[in-house]
């Protein structure tokens, strides 16, 4: 990473606080984890690790009856378990956008929220694994899932969806876990070096991997990140979109189109910026966070769920065309059902009201700024993204093509307590990390500040024009540094 000086002409601000140097960053990184954590973290914990329970109870009693306790029905064998996949596999999209995609356009406003990112990705993507794994029926042979040499013989089907996302999401968290440790390594190191006890060192030190911030070190570490940043970006595309083949691929009313993928892939962008948006907002408050997480951060973020918001508005719009154009009966009744149906017709005008009405606020710059307007903005758009799987998988099922097979579906309390404990997990984990590893890529914030550039000179504070004057005229002939606003800062 450069230097970044914002053009002020063009209504550019800094990514760091004015007049911060990198000690303040590092402190104010590091004293996270080095500090005890507020009575809030606590109490979040708890939260969290209730829900777990709550979950793992909820799996136990499920494995012990069977996916019967759950209230899918004949014709909705799919129901919350396959729309909590689909969601929590969105919600980690943002991570690989904000890291990958992002790094190779070079955009430096992704340092400061590209950890928070990384790690909600990881946490997703195991809450979003659980699901493949609890709805099969048969829970204690899942393990028939990976293509195992075995006595019997026996190999996955690899026509069946359920193995085109154990493979498309194991990549994606493969990958996206050397990703994150990677960009890791040289905090880690940093908070080797500032531990105070034997047993910090020695964790820290263990997980930095030798780390001493040579040339060497930093040039390998250059090279191992643009490569995988390469690797992971045609990811945000490929993951989702085999998703969406889950559905595509089916000749189900509702489901068999092709806008599927472009439309899943911009949906679970907008959701992951969206669950970035709540944790990143909770977080820099309650960690006083805001020398490095400057309001330029969080406005371009809304700039980026206007953009996909808007983009899923288009592919509602779309979807309802396709379904008039096909002069398919069936696909006509699919779509007029999902909006105007007895059943599920509340379902849909949410979806729509979050996704669509919510995030055309900010098209003004009033709200694009305002904190409590981005952060309920935020969970509406999360659960309006909630719904709209909820609406494509349900609203889908509940009516097949004979009234015989008409049912509707209601969700039991292990669909519920299932679901809510995922939540727990994802929270329990990211509170975790922001305890214990550094929440935001103390390296990277660096590199974009001057005093990282050695070519960099600022203008020492409180200079008169006399004196500027004086020292031009001494050395006249020195080029770029001896411009007005260009002599190093002390320290630098």
């Amino acid at each position: 990473m450069a230097y970044f000086e914002p053009i002020t002409e063009i209504g550019e601000a800094p990514l760091v606080e004015p007049g911060s140097t990198l000690h303040d960053i590092t402190n104010d990184i590091s004293r996270v984890s080095e500090n005890k954590p507020p009575l809030g973290w606590w109490i979040c914990l708890g939260i969290a690790a209730t829900l777990v329970g709550v979950f793992t109870v909820a799996v136990g009693y499920l494995f012990w009856r069977g996916v019967g306790v759950w209230g899918n029905t004949s014709p909705t064998y799919w129901a919350w378990d396959i729309t909590n996949f689909v969601w929590w596999v969105g919600i980690g999209h943002a991570g690989t956008l904000i890291s990958a995609v992002l790094f190779l356009f070079r955009q430096k406003w992704r340092t400061a929220i590209n950890r928070f990112s990384e790690a909600m990705t990881l946490f997703a993507v195991i809450c979003a694994l659980i699901f493949p794994g609890i709805h099969v029926g048969r829970p204690w042979v899942v393990f028939w899932m990976f293509p195992l040499p075995n006595q019997m013989t026996v190999w996955p089907n690899f026509k069946s969806p359920l193995l085109w996302d154990l493979f498309a999401v194991g990549t994606y968290f493969t990958v996206s876990l050397l990703f994150w440790f990677v960009g890791l390594i040289p905090d880690l190191a940093t908070l080797r070096d500032r531990s105070t006890t034997k047993l910090r060192r020695s964790i820290y030190g263990f997980l930095a991997l030798g780390w001493r911030g040579s040339h060497r070190h930093w040039a390998n570490y250059e090279r191992a990140y643009l490569i995988l940043a390469a690797i992971s970006t045609p990811l945000v595309l490929s993951v989702h979109s085999v998703v969406s083949m889950d559905f595509a691929t089916s000749v189900e009313p509702g489901w068999h189109t092709t806008i599927f993928p472009p439309y899943f892939v911009a949906g679970a962008i907008f959701s992951g910026f969206a669950m970035v948006m709540t944790v990143l907002l909770i977080a820099r408050t309650v960690f006083k966070l805001h020398r490095v997480v400057q309001m330029r951060h969080l406005e371009l973020m809304n700039k980026i769920m206007l953009l996909t918001g808007s983009l899923v508005g288009y592919a509602y719009g779309l979807e309802y065309f396709f379904a008039w154009y096909s002069g398919d009966v069936y696909e006509r009744q699919a779509f007029w059902l999902r909006a105007f149906g007895p059943k599920y017709w509340w379902a849909w005008w949410v979806m729509f009201t979050c996704n669509v009405v919510v995030p055309q606020i900010f098209w003004s710059k009033r709200m694009r700024v305002n904190i409590p307007v981005m952060f309920v903005a935020s969970i509406l758009i999360n659960i309006g993204m909630w719904f709209e799987r909820f609406v494509i998988i349900v609203t889908s099922l509940h009516r097949d093509f004979v009234p015989s097979s008409w049912g509707i579906f209601v969700p039991t309390f292990v669909d519920v307590a299932v679901f809510a404990g995922t939540l727990g997990i994802f929270f329990f984990f990211f509170l975790l990390f922001m305890r214990w590893l550094p929440m935001v890529a103390m390296a990277e914030v660096k590199g974009i500040m001057a005093a990282a550039d050695p070519h960099y000179h600022a203008k020492p504070a409180g200079a008169e024009a006399g004196h500027d004057k004086a020292h031009a005229d001494e050395a006249p002939d020195s080029g770029p540094a001896a411009k007005d606003g260009d002599l190093a800062p002390e320290g630098a």
